[in-house]
């Protein structure tokens, strides 16, 4: 701060003491009253935000431990964006890069937060269901399956979608848990918990470029190495048709398009 100008030296001690009043001494000639309208403002809105981004978080944290938890955020995480609806996703970056953990941490902690981040950053996701030159009645084996850009497939270690306060579970499952966040032509949020197969068709189709339906599953039944791939192209057209139910595909496009 040395050779700064005045102002923005106090503007520095001002904002240092609000984000951190414990450790930062507020400006000497300001009554400490009418610093505890700003501490209080700025931190509360923070908080109040946090908590209604990550309600499950917030639910199976003590009123101590999620005060502690959003206190380092707020005086410790240099933000990069002014907007609202991005501390979120800086309190998320905070969580994997920043903050050191605890001894009374939850081991899915981040994998909690993220799957909440990802509610929301698909209700407010900019991108919108382009229908021109889609067939919602279109067929799903031999024409291309359309996926909507509001779709978002995750693996996560620990099944977050069944966490609450009831349910905390102390180590890993076994096996991965596939979950979708998407949002559908009304903008309605909706999850679905997948399998295995489901989640390898997402993939194909988000990086598809030419393939049909009819293709893609009997690319599935190959990596598989299934004895009989008519029974996973049977399977896959219900599951393509449940996501097509969904939004989660649009319809189809055909080869030549």
């Amino acid at each position: 701060m040395a050779g700064q100008p005045e102002y923005i030296r106090r503007q520095y001690e001002f904002a240092a003491h609000i984000r951190d009043p414990e450790h930062r001494p507020a400006p000497a000639d300001v009554e400490d009253r009418r610093m505890a309208i700003y501490r209080e403002l700025f931190y509360n809105n923070v908080e109040s935000f946090l908590s209604g981004a990550f309600p499950v978080l917030r639910s199976i944290h003590t009123d101590t431990d999620w005060h502690a938890v959003v206190r380092a955020f707020f005086s410790s995480h240099l933000s990069h964006s002014p907007l609202f609806l991005e501390i979120p996703r800086e309190f998320l970056n905070w969580l994997r890069e920043e903050r050191e953990p605890q001894a009374n941490d939850h081991p899915f902690l981040y994998e909690l937060a993220h799957y909440e981040w990802v509610e929301l950053a698909v209700s407010i996701a900019e991108e919108s269901i382009d229908r021109n030159g889609v067939d919602p009645a279109g067929d799903l084996l031999e024409a291309l399956p359309v996926l909507s850009p509001l779709v978002w497939h995750m693996a996560y270690t620990y099944p977050v979608h069944k966490i609450g306060p009831g349910y905390l579970p102390d180590a890993a499952a076994g096996q991965p848990t596939h979950l979708v966040v998407y949002r559908n032509r009304d903008d309605e949020v909706g999850f679905m918990e997948i399998n295995p197969v489901t989640k390898r068709l997402l993939e194909l189709l988000e990086a598809n470029s030419g393939a049909t339906g009819r293709t893609l599953l009997q690319q599935i039944a190959t990596e598989m190495s299934h004895p009989q791939p008519e029974v996973v192209i049977r399977s896959g057209l219900d599951i393509l048709e449940n996501l097509r139910s969904r939004d989660i595909v649009q319809g189809t496009r055909s080869i030549a398009s």
